[in-house]
């Protein structure tokens, strides 16, 4: 079957590791499923793992992509959750909860095969493209919001960002909810396209904002970091899932942390439990992940090209 798979690790240029072309099928084993792949979404994660991040040359080649939405051996429209091991079911006793690709074949392909546990169905209202964007980015931002910072409609959330993956789903999702929202981006276009997304203000990073809020989503980490805990009122929290300039801020801000008694909340994927009402969300309310660009799987070098120099904002879809 075709695929888009990493042959080899790069730290330094880790598209040269990117291969597309054929790859065995999907292997029977128990408690398992195949579904035949409709639409697969890019995270940063792929890029990642072409770095060698969570992946070691010992597991190579492997198929990339975590998200995917498609149609099971029955003929149902399905999603995939895309953390493996989280329950245990279709793997073994004591395996620790990974994301897909970190132990097993990706989506990125004709075919993946998953423990069928990680399968739901898929709403007839969101199209395969749409729910191909959910399971890491969009289920990210839907925990940080709803279960890790736990805001509530009238509370105001500030987003580090604006543009990626998870800071373009948390507008979304905030606006939904009857959040007030605030953003940021170093690039003027994607603050424009932030407000229309429905934030209130878009600001550069480190600019004061009108208000404190009672929430920050930090995905950016070290550049970000001391505007994120000065942007929080009293007792405020932040919630954390990445940090893509560095992971190491000049300064931790500890006495700020303390004496304000704020909140720092680490956050990674979610539960089958939350991505399915992320799913019925999106359906109820008319919620939809925000795309940048849909191409064939046969072009999956240019949507990793895209992520790599972030000329995009919302998801890159890979169809098949």
């Amino acid at each position: 079957m075709f695929a888009a798979y990493a042959a080899r690790i790069d730290p330094d240029q880790p598209l040269s590791g990117l291969e597309l072309g054929d790859r065995p099928e999907p292997a029977d084993r128990p408690g398992w499923t195949t579904v035949s792949v409709k639409a697969a979404s890019l995270n940063h994660h792929d890029l990642w793992s072409l770095r060698g991040v969570g992946l070691g040359q010992e597991s190579l080649p492997m198929i990339l992509g975590c998200d995917a939405a498609g149609v099971d051996a029955d003929g149902n429209e399905v999603v995939l959750h895309s953390v493996i091991g989280q329950s245990g079911h279709g793997v073994g006793a004591h395996e620790p909860r990974s994301i897909l690709t970190e132990r097993y074949q990706g989506t990125f392909a004709e075919r993946v095969a998953v423990p069928e546990w990680n399968v739901l169905r898929k709403p007839k209202e969101l199209s395969f493209e749409e729910a191909a964007c959910l399971p890491t980015a969009w289920l990210t931002a839907y925990r940080m919001l709803f279960t890790n910072a736990g805001v509530r409609p009238g509370d105001s959330v500030l987003v580090q960002g604006a543009g990626g993956g998870v800071a373009t789903a948390a507008i979304v999702l905030a606006k939904a909810a009857g959040l007030r929202v605030y953003a940021t981006s170093r690039d003027e276009a994607k603050r424009a396209r932030a407000m229309e997304l429905g934030a209130l203000a878009a600001v550069e990073p480190g600019a004061r904002l009108p208000q404190r809020v009672d929430a920050v989503i930090e995905t950016v980490g070290a550049a970000t970091w001391s505007h994120s805990v000065k942007s929080l009122r009293p007792g405020g929290t932040l919630v954390i899932s990445g940090a893509t300039s560095g992971p190491s801020p000049k300064a931790a801000e500890l006495n700020r942390i303390f004496f304000l008694e704020l909140k720092v909340v680490g956050s990674t994927m979610g539960t089958k439990d939350e991505l399915e009402g992320l799913l019925n969300f999106c359906a109820a309310t008319g919620v939809r992940p925000v795309i940048d660009t849909v191409l064939p799987l046969d072009r999956a070098r240019e949507g990793f090209a895209k992520m790599a120099q972030g000329d995009l904002f919302g998801k890159v879809v890979l169809t098949v």
